[in-house]
């Protein structure tokens, strides 16, 4: 029985079908090799392997309810798509940009996914497909973009803050002044790994248990800025104390790197802590809003 089930949620195994995933296997290997090595092994994209694997296993879930929609989807759209996607991923492979290679590689599967099952299933499993996205580094510009406003706001609340209780501290921009010691707040600091990171945990987590309130799992989405943003700005705090009172070695050695995972931790369940809170208001008040 399970066999017969497992084949059934397959596609046909024509000779097209065939020559796809052959084809897939031939972009996606070299390409997943390159991002393993360039960001999974990095702090940037640590989370990578466990977007994709908890990303597949919802695909897995969601296939088996798209199954009785999917049927092919018309040839000319998914041949106008390949032919833009294909040269520009050529293009990233042999320039080695990873970024650009890791999501044209990715836009490709979809091309190839949805030549095979077509849009309304497509829709259906439209949350895997977007959260698998997060297996990929960001780009470059949309780093800087991110990073730099966090940086500053995060560098000048805790120079006021440490200000305020009476140590000697000042700065100006990314740059920290306490002591004999200067500091500069970089990216892996600033809130942007914990923001990516916390995001792809937070959205795995709201989907599995709240996808049939969109209301609130959208609500609940817009907590992780937030909570990124204070327990980075926890991260900074920890990190100059540690300056000031242990050394420049030991704030970036072993303790810097324990900070870092010490906080993330706290923001994921801080995540889970403000779900646990606000999900009975939440039900409360649309409890009463029915009544009336």
């Amino acid at each position: 029985m399970s066999s017969l089930t497992a084949r059934s949620s397959l596609p046909n195994m024509n000779l097209s079908n065939i020559l796809l995933i052959l084809g897939l296997i031939a972009i996606i290997v070299p390409t997943m090799m390159f991002v393993s090595q360039e960001s999974w092994s990095k702090e940037t994209g640590a989370h990578g392997p466990i977007v994709l694997f908890t990303g597949l296993w919802l695909l897995r879930r969601r296939w088996l309810v798209a199954k009785p929609v999917m049927e092919p989807a018309p040839t000319l759209p998914v041949v106008v798509l390949a032919t833009i996607f294909l040269p520009l991923f050529l293009f990233a492979r042999i320039t080695q940009i990873i970024e650009i290679e890791g999501y044209l590689m990715y836009g490709l599967v979809l091309i190839a996914l949805y030549s095979v099952v077509g849009q309304t299933a497509m829709k259906v499993m439209w949350f895997p497909l977007f959260y698998m996205v997060f297996v990929f580094p960001p780009p470059d510009t949309l780093i800087v973009l991110i990073t730099q406003p966090l940086k500053i706001l995060i560098s000048e609340a805790a120079i006021g803050f440490l200000h305020m209780l009476g140590y000697p501290i000042g700065g100006a921009g990314v740059m920290i002044q306490i002591g004999q010691y200067q500091l500069l707040v970089a990216a892996a600091c600033s809130g942007l790994n914990s923001l990516v990171s916390l995001s792809a945990i937070s959205l795995f987590y709201i989907y599995v248990r709240h996808q049939a309130n969109w209301r609130y799992s959208l609500l609940l989405s817009f907590m992780i800025i937030p909570v990124a943003i204070i327990a980075n700005f926890i991260r900074v705090l920890i990190l100059i104390l540690l300056t000031y009172h242990s050394g420049e070695a030991a704030a970036q050695g072993f303790l810097h790197n324990f900070a870092g995972v010490t906080m993330f931790m706290i923001a994921v369940l801080t995540i889970f802590a403000i779900d646990s809170v606000l999900e009975p208001i939440w039900r409360r008040f649309n409890d009463k809003k029915v009544q009336v």
